[in-house]
């Protein structure tokens, strides 16, 4: 379970990433492009979860607004991350949103956990 979850996480991370590395290359604010991130993930990263790494979950209304609900409480947190490395310690974004990404994956396990219980 544990390694199909880091599986999932990588594969929602890497496409996180790539939407914002390329909100940044456009020009859009990062918190902009965490927005639209969050939408893409959230579905990409649901449909996965419950697909390989909880199978016995049974897609419902209620575990996908859970699953929202979670990712969404990890959305200020990212954007409070990036202001503190881009605003504050002048980190490019492609370099900045992977740290925050890692940092965060403790956080993401516990939570996603929760959203997805059976």
């Amino acid at each position: 379970m544990l390694g199909r979850f880091y599986g999932v996480g990588l594969a929602c991370a890497l496409l996180h990433n790539a939407i914002m590395i390329a909100g940044d290359w456009l020009g859009a604010h990062y918190a902009a492009s965490s927005v639209a991130s969050y939408v893409v993930v959230v579905l990409f990263g649901y449909w996965l979860h419950t697909t390989w790494t909880w199978p016995r979950t049974p897609r419902a209304a209620m575990s996908l607004a859970r699953y929202a609900f979670t990712m969404g409480a990890n959305l200020p947190l990212f954007v409070a991350g990036m202001y503190l490395f881009v605003d504050l310690a002048a980190v490019a974004v492609p370099i900045a949103a992977p740290l925050v990404t890692v940092i965060l994956m403790a956080f993401n396990f516990v939570a996603v956990r929760w959203a997805l219980r059976a």
